[in-house]
């Protein structure tokens, strides 16, 4: 008798994780979706590319000096 509901038992336990994985990929998958919409392509630069650097966060080295 016990046997039965220990099979019971573990098929809704595997039920409740196929949904609860299958629930965490379509959050996952909505959460990218967000997230590309804000994101830009990012731009590749080439050995010998010139750019501007920004020093906000270099002047705690340099204070002092």
């Amino acid at each position: 008798m016990w046997h039965n509901s220990a099979e019971r038992f573990v098929k809704w336990m595997k039920k409740i994780q196929r949904e609860a994985k299958a629930a965490l990929v379509k959050a996952q998958k909505d959460m990218r979706k967000y997230a590309d919409r804000h994101r830009s392509e990012a731009v590749e630069y080439k050995v010998g590319d010139l750019v501007l650097l920004s020093m906000k966060d270099l002047n705690w080295q340099m204070s002092g000096r």
